[in-house]
């Protein structure tokens, strides 16, 4: 190859889910007991049988593979906002609104709009990769607010505050966390809220497991302030909620405004959603609420029985936090990273994981549990294989 590249991407590690499951191409778990993945955070059920017929009875309809407008269909904008009043009580209508092409496309979005080279975004650690990642490819720097365990998992305000600057654009959160599961209390999105209001920057969220809170709570109460729009950019995926990830099913809601700017690159880089996955998330969102708080106490007994087993004593490998798809936990290896402990456990017990270090700086002590691959029967092997790795 004789063509340069660019090299802010360069510079960017490989994807390491990719990387993991490369290991996995490579024959590196032991061939004589079957993989266990606790590596991707996704769905191991189907999507709702009455959804799968709902898109079958689309299939043939000629409409289905035509563009919609760049910002979505306007029955299915104005699906989600009454969604959003129900879930939020938000104070929305469809121009808050624009689908994308899962939350990812929706944080792009959001981050080239209001961006340039060399601004500056502040990062709750421990981070989700992709978001750091596009970051760093577009020359926008990240400010890390680190990790403390002592909080488990949940943003410190003073800390994020404290990395504020003339060049600082936005806050960026996910809650519930991935990698943590830790569930950020209202009270405390309040006071991000209010800091982002009192230094004219924007608190971008992404709340992509936000239906998986123990209960269905309200996460927060962001969206009913009359001024909710001014400062807060909220990203999600009806992906993990209805089990479309194949399908590639996110939203960015935001101040028409700034949505209105954000289409440019809308059109320039995917157009549009595809018209079956906004017409899959319209009949979610209108038809699938009983299914889907099913599916949020299944992932809650599943989370639950794993922590129960897994802090019982004997187990080397100590939880820091939990919830939602995930266990973050303190590995008993001292002098090793989160990413070689991976591969030992790989090696050596066939469990498939993430090293911490890939969701920040100074986590190499830690890895990332991804719970939605493990069904129920599987938990008391998968923690079996914990507490006999060799220590």
């Amino acid at each position: 190859m004789k063509y340069s590249i660019n090299p802010h991407i360069r510079e960017v590690n490989f994807p390491p889910i990719s990387e993991v499951w490369d290991w996995v191409a490579a024959g590196r778990h032991p061939q004589d007991r079957p993989l266990i993945d606790l590596c991707q955070a996704v769905p191991s059920y189907p999507p709702a049988p009455q959804l799968v017929d709902h898109l079958e009875s689309l299939i043939r309809d000629p409409a289905l593979y035509r563009y919609s407008p760049d910002e979505g269909l306007p029955e299915v904008r104005q699906g989600l906002c009454d969604h959003y009043r129900q879930r939020y009580a938000a104070a929305m209508n469809p121009r808050h609104l624009c689908l994308t092409i899962g939350a990812s496309q929706a944080f792009w979005l959001a981050i080239v709009t209001l961006c340039r080279p060399g601004d500056e975004v502040v990062v709750a650690v421990p981070y989700y990769f992709d978001h750091v990642m596009a970051l760093d490819m577009l020359g926008i720097r990240s400010v890390f607010a680190p990790f403390d365990e002592e909080s488990g998992g949940v943003p410190d305000v003073r800390a994020l505050a404290s990395r504020i600057n003339s060049r600082t654009r936005a806050l960026l959160l996910v809650s519930p966390s991935n990698p943590t599961g830790a569930v950020a209390p209202p009270e405390v999105l309040g006071e991000i809220f209010e800091l982002a209001k009192k230094n004219d920057v924007a608190l971008i969220l992404d709340e992509t497991y936000g239906e998986f809170i123990p209960g269905g709570a309200r996460p927060h109460d962001l969206f009913t302030r009359p001024d909710w729009d001014d400062h807060f950019i909220h990203l999600a995926s009806f992906g993990k909620t209805f089990a479309l990830t194949g399908l590639r099913a996110g939203v960015l809601a935001a101040a028409p405004e700034f949505l209105h700017h954000a289409l440019k690159a809308q059109d320039t880089m995917a157009v549009c959603a595809p018209r079956i996955t906004q017409l899959a998330i319209l009949h979610g969102v209108r038809h699938l609420a009983d299914w889907v708080a099913a599916n949020r106490e299944r992932m809650h007994r599943r989370h639950a029985l794993f922590i129960e087993q897994f802090c019982g004593h004997g187990n080397p490998f100590r939880l820091v936090a939990g919830g939602s798809f995930f266990a973050w936990v303190r590995h008993p290896f001292p002098g090793h990273t989160g990413r070689q402990v991976a591969r030992l456990l790989l090696e050596e017990a066939g469990v498939l994981t993430l090293g911490g270090e890939i969701f920040g700086p100074g986590l190499t002590s830690y890895l990332r549990i991804a719970l939605g691959n493990l069904e129920e029967e599987q938990i008391p092997e998968a923690v079996r294989r914990f507490r006999a790795l060799r220590v």
